[in-house]
């Protein structure tokens, strides 16, 4: 009989150790290069026109919106990371179809309770839906995710929208990546960052840091002495190796063949990759007739459950099926020998690309002034099957401090980044 690793390599998959780092940290430097001059690449490094310059004024405070989810947020921003007057509410769309005025006097309403609140005239609004940035710090949807229902809205810039009904004369519309981005400065204090990376790793994962406009060749005519923050939409990289599991689970979504990368290590995914493995393992052996009879007949397989399962760990109040189909002790000690490297390679993965992300900004020269990186999200965060944000720490260490001389520094979390980020937009 084969062993896992075996296994799982005659599959072709590459197990964390053997990943070649500096293979891939190239592959990603040339996709952002090509994507930052309009060839074809699978990262489309996206200019939101959003810069991190200046200093945040202090005693600032701004009203913001976070749309994102099932509920959008309002509150009142100020710095140091403090949020005021914070409220939740259903996001339009999600109860049912809405129109354009039912959706827009939600947020106008949430914005008349917060006037005379802020003392910035600017609104910052973190609108975390697939849209196009502008030069004026708005956002045209491109589509609705997350089932929202609210057709007359795509293809509206709706900052401008939203203005019409607040009398409002200035917005700034910026997606959660880059409020998370803009979040690291609030971390600052007395410390010098180089340059920032904002990075989520939760259902899904995006990236975005700052790069000259010098460099943005797609678009000519920018200050060539100025910067942007560029949203790569990382989730996209499609040059990292695929197995035969991750090939099966990516026919099974809903976007096959596109957000390569994600699929392999955002948390929407993995339990897809897991189960691709634990079916074809039970084909060739590995498992009891019992075990392979019942995993055979598992339909799906969460995140979570997977995660809990590799590491051992039952959640007090969630029944997990893994713990009932792989009972038998030597079964379940296969089963977490499969499913453990997934957990691994996902880490080694997000390493290489924050490390190219840290590389491209240029930042990181002197160890007194890293390249700040702000994560968010629980895939990065909550993973138990391995220590996620160690493990991408070590490698990081390894990729950037021993072999470049290149410092980062990962800044401490910041509760509900998204809001805070889109103050700072509004503040700056």
């Amino acid at each position: 009989m084969k062993t896992p690793e075996e296994f799982l390599k005659d599959n072709g998959f590459t197990l964390a150790a053997e990943i070649d780092r500096q293979a891939l940290l190239g592959a990603f430097l040339s996709e952002m290069e090509k994507g930052l001059k309009g060839e074809p690449s699978s990262l489309m490094m996206i200019p939101t026109f959003v810069s991190v310059t200046g200093k945040i004024p202090q005693g600032a405070k701004a009203a913001v919106l976070d749309a994102g989810g099932t509920n959008f947020r309002g509150g009142i921003v100020s710095i140091p990371p403090k949020i005021e007057e914070k409220q939740n509410q259903p996001m339009p769309g999600t109860k049912g179809e809405v129109g354009e005025d039912e959706f827009y006097d939600a947020f106008a309403a949430e914005i008349k309770r917060l006037e005379g609140k802020a003392t910035v005239k600017k609104i910052g609004w973190c609108f975390s839906y697939p849209a196009e940035a502008t030069k004026d710090l708005d956002a045209r949807l491109v589509r609705w995710t997350k089932n929202i229902k609210a057709p007359a809205i795509v293809g509206q810039f709706v900052g401008r929208e939203l203005l019409k009904r607040t009398g409002g004369t200035e917005i700034a519309v910026v997606n959660d990546t880059v409020a998370t981005l803009l979040a690291a400065k609030a971390t600052e204090g007395d410390k010098t960052y180089s340059s920032y990376i904002g990075f989520i790793l939760g259902t899904g994962t995006n990236t975005a840091y700052v790069e000259k406009n010098s460099n943005i060749l797609k678009m000519p005519g920018l200050d060539p002495d100025g910067s942007m923050i560029i949203n790569a939409e990382s989730g996209a990289f499609a040059k990292a190796p695929q197995s035969a599991f991750d090939k099966a689970a990516d026919a099974k979504t809903g976007n096959p063949g596109i957000g390569l990368l994600e699929k392999m290590i955002a948390g929407a995914y993995l339990g897809g990759v897991g189960l691709e493995i634990y079916k074809a393992a039970a084909k060739e052996g590995l498992f009891s007739g019992k075990a392979a009879g019942a995993i055979a007949a598992l339909p799906s397989l969460e995140t979570m459950d997977f995660d809990n399962f590799c590491a051992g760990f039952r959640k007090e109040g969630r029944d997990n099926v893994l713990d009932t189909i792989f009972a038998d002790a030597d079964d379940a000690k296969m089963a977490r020998r499969l499913g453990v490297p997934v957990f691994e390679r996902a880490a080694v993965l997000t390493a290489i690309q924050l490390a190219a992300f840290v590389l491209k900004s240029g930042g990181g020269a002197d160890a007194a002034a890293p390249v700040a990186i702000n994560a968010d999200g629980s895939t990065y965060y909550k993973t138990r099957a391995v220590p996620f944000a160690d493990t991408v720490k070590k490698e990081l260490d390894d990729m950037l401090v021993k072999r470049r001389n290149v410092h980062y520094a990962i800044t401490p979390q910041v509760d509900d980044a998204p809001m805070v980020g889109a103050g700072i937009a509004a503040m700056l």
